[in-house]
């Protein structure tokens, strides 16, 4: 039976590594094809144990992670995260950016994605956030290693009420599978007013 349980700040602490290894392992799919290392991990989610405004909500089998999403506020987030919203004007101490929602694949398909939502949303709207966002990855739909039958999850976005802001866009740096070096790739950013 699958457990969801909520972390804030410092209480990620013991299960940093879990949550870095299921990033890595869902990562590794299309479309981020990031090829990542538990260090790296571990100092991305330093930025998580920090926030006081964090929340990590982990899905467990048993003692295993499977699944995890993360938020906290943007003025907690890097710099790389903070530029566009910066540039446009927005006041970012009303804005939550939510990061990753992940699952193994085993576990995908049984309602945890808008669970994911509900929970980051009402964390947001109880520290009195006006606006949600995520970054999702740009990928041409003819890129070479896009797997048949591959779902865009844009449809799902917008049932959750997010819009597409193609003026908001990040530029992160990452190795990816059949590179030899890191490389920039392009994330725009999804937006959604909170009432």
């Amino acid at each position: 039976m699958l457990r969801l349980q909520n972390f804030h700040g410092a209480e990620l602490a013991p299960h940093l590594d879990g949550l870095g290894e299921l990033r890595i392992a869902v990562f590794r799919e299309y479309p981020y094809l990031y090829v990542g290392t538990l260090e790296h991990e571990r100092e991305y989610l330093r930025t998580y144990l920090k926030s006081a405004g964090s929340l990590v909500v982990l899905v467990f089998d048993d003692e295993r992670v499977v699944g995890a999403t993360t938020c906290l506020p943007m003025v907690d987030e890097g710099p790389e995260f903070r530029a566009a919203f910066e540039k446009a004007g927005y006041d970012l101490s009303t804005i939550f950016y939510f990061g990753e929602s992940i699952l193994l694949p085993d576990y995908r398909g049984q309602g945890m994605g808008k669970e994911f939502f509900v929970r980051r949303e009402a964390h947001a709207r109880a520290l009195g956030m006006k606006l949600s966002t995520f970054c999702a990855v740009d990928r041409a739909a003819e890129h070479s290693l896009r797997p048949e039958g591959y779902r865009e999850l844009d449809e799902f976005w917008r049932s959750q009420g997010y819009v597409r802001h193609p003026e908001l866009q990040a530029t992160f740096v990452w190795k990816e599978m059949g590179e030899e070096e890191e490389s920039p790739k392009t994330l725009t950013f999804w937006v959604k007013e909170l009432v």
